[in-house]
């Protein structure tokens, strides 16, 4: 296997597509296929924080980091970087590439200087990654009623510093969401 991991080419179209199969196929709903496309048209995505892998080829894997909003407990609104989607053709699952991409992307973002990393996800998959329960650093996500609560997850990065808050999601970037739970 030789996977390299690379960052995205959002003006490639045959990439384009292959990543929206692949989230497609790693989630197992079409609709969810639609869902980086939603994010690179909204002015949270970052392209810089968003990567493929791909093997020859053939991209396998993806990860976007965008942002989303923190409100304080003052009301004062910050962005912060949120990872969402992460994927991985269902047929390369359990190599390590999921592992790879997270680590490229938390690593961008870490170069950037931001304090931490956000998102909703299994806590046994995330905590292996360096990933925490977000509550613990005074950080609450939008989870859906069936989600546990330490699904909500925070990455610590080298800048860290505590930013208590609740995430909310801008209206684009809800709406893309939105728009992958409802349609099928």
């Amino acid at each position: 296997m030789s996977i390299a991991i690379r960052p995205e080419c959002p003006n490639d179209p045959a990439e384009v597509a292959a990543i929206a199969a692949v989230n497609a196929a790693a989630f197992d709903r079409p609709s969810h296929g639609d869902l980086p496309a939603a994010l690179r048209a909204t002015t949270h995505y970052r392209p810089a924080w968003c990567f493929v892998a791909v093997d020859g080829e053939d991209v396998v894997g993806h990860v976007m980091i965008g942002t989303a909003l923190l409100e304080q407990p003052d009301e004062t609104v910050v962005e912060i970087p949120s990872l969402s989607p992460l994927a991985v053709a269902p047929d390369r699952q359990r190599q390590g590439i999921g592992r790879a991409l997270v680590e490229a992307a938390v690593a961008a973002v870490d170069a950037d200087g931001e304090p931490f990393v956000v998102l909703e996800g299994s806590p046994a998959y995330y905590s292996r990654l360096g990933f925490e329960d977000a509550r613990e650093h005074g950080v609450t996500l939008p989870l859906p009623d069936w989600a546990p609560r330490e699904a909500g997850r925070l990455h610590p990065l080298t800048h860290y510093r505590r930013i208590p808050g609740a995430v909310t999601y801008p209206a684009a970037v809800q709406a893309a969401f939105d728009a992958t739970e409802t349609s099928q």
